[in-house]
């Protein structure tokens, strides 16, 4: 089982490639050190073209990098893993196919019963969310701490995703939450550096 503490850096939409990256370096020279390329918008190539760029990028960080529902596009550029949706395939075929050397992610939502199937299915982590209202799924169901608690249990680490803020980031970790997965607050941050700085100070910060 891999060892997943920290902010868990999301990607944004974003039509300037080279912005992109250049904000997500920004995030790993906070000291961000797992990314999730997620792109719903871009065309295959493109997507395939950023994914490289990406991949380069974490390795010189020494980060990783996950793949939104993409098996295919993980394997083709040797990313660290991929992050499922309840809608995005079978969890144990995807075990199989990663291996066990690869991360894998599930999203949850606000389900424990969903969180208890992924973590036998040999998921790394399980994702709860919108844990507070999200601009990026505003229709999402609301995840409470409690959920946090209850899958201590489970094994797989516990990621928290959904309208996350620095300000509404510690009771999460306090819950038990293991990773902050951000896209707003983090992105649309002025100095996106000193942002990713602030949220691994969260993690050092409180008793692990």
């Amino acid at each position: 089982m891999h060892k997943l503490r920290g902010l868990y850096a999301i990607t944004p939409d974003c039509a300037d490639g080279a912005r992109l990256l250049a904000d997500v370096e920004a995030a790993l020279t906070g000291g961000c050190r797992i990314v999730q390329f997620r792109d719903k918008t871009s065309a295959m190539p493109e997507r395939v073209a950023r994914a490289r760029a990406l991949r380069a990028l974490t390795r010189r960080f020494a980060a990783r990098l996950l793949i939104n529902d993409d098996l295919a596009l993980a394997f083709l550029i040797d990313a660290d893993g991929v992050h499922l949706g309840q809608e995005d395939g079978d969890l144990i075929a995807a075990r199989a196919i990663l291996g066990p050397d690869k991360i894998l992610g599930a999203s949850c939502y606000a389900d424990f019963a969903a969180a208890r199937a992924a973590a036998a299915a040999g998921v790394d982590y399980v994702a709860f969310g919108a844990v507070y209202p999200s601009p990026t799924k505003p229709d999402a169901a609301c995840a409470g701490l409690d959920l946090f608690r209850q899958a201590g249990a489970l094994g797989a680490a516990r990621c928290a995703i959904g309208g996350i803020t620095l300000a509404n980031a510690p009771p999460l970790i306090a819950a038990g939450a293991d990773l902050l997965a951000v896209i707003t607050d983090l992105f649309n941050a002025p100095d996106i550096a000193a942002r990713a700085a602030a949220y691994q100070r969260l993690f050092e910060e409180a008793t692990p």
